[in-house]
């Protein structure tokens, strides 16, 4: 019943204790994409971070428009990495509710059935769509050395590792979805879509 209560909540908005909490419970979701999808907002939020401690230092100066462009563009990607932790934990209750449903007739079976299979194709989106975001911010981190504050490299070196940890994280949230897809042609061109993300 508590875990049902937590879900009403975004969880982006919980307290990092709350989160971590729900997190190590029995409760199915949120898991690992959502996980994922944390780890890719705390390295674009690093980025931000980076950018911010270079903005005001005379020596990067000759830099200053486009460092401020690169903070701007990790805080949006910040923000929609957040709201993938809870699109993530959606789809999986979204497959969860599905799996519930009625299969008494043939009828209810097949609409059942067609149920799941669009449940597991958001569950298979949502984590491509979170490799895409990190994978998009990490270009930027690495864009960085040689114009940043090198008193915040560590800073940015947590950043590169968390959006790496994002990308391979939300591809095994891909890989263990399209092996259940029947639409084979479409579990290949989610295969496809995350191998490019990932070179």
């Amino acid at each position: 019943m508590e875990h049902q209560q937590t879900h009403s909540h975004l969880l982006a908005e919980q307290a990092v204790k709350d989160f971590t909490a729900l997190l190590a419970s029995d409760a199915p979701a949120p898991g690992g994409g959502s996980a994922a999808a944390l780890e890719g907002a705390m390295g674009a939020a690093l980025t931000a971070m980076v950018c911010e401690l270079t903005l005001g230092k005379e020596k990067y100066a000759a830099y200053r428009e486009e460092i401020a462009a690169i903070r701007d563009k990790a805080e949006t990607l910040r923000e929609k990495l957040l709201q993938a932790m809870d699109e993530d934990t959606e789809a999986f209750l979204q497959v969860s509710r599905a799996f519930a449903m009625a299969k008494a007739t043939d009828e209810e079976k097949a609409a059942r059935s067609a149920a799941i299979q669009k449940g597991l194709a958001q569950c298979t989106e949502t984590p491509l769509h979170v490799m895409e975001l990190a994978a998009d911010t990490l270009v930027m981190t690495a864009s960085l050395p040689g114009r940043f504050n090198e008193s915040a490299a560590s800073d940015l070196g947590v950043a590169a590792l968390s959006l790496r940890a994002c990308v391979r994280g939300a591809w095994l949230n891909v890989l263990i979805n399209v092996e259940s897809l029947k639409d084979k042609d479409l579990a290949a061109q989610y295969r496809r879509q995350g191998e490019t993300v990932l070179k």
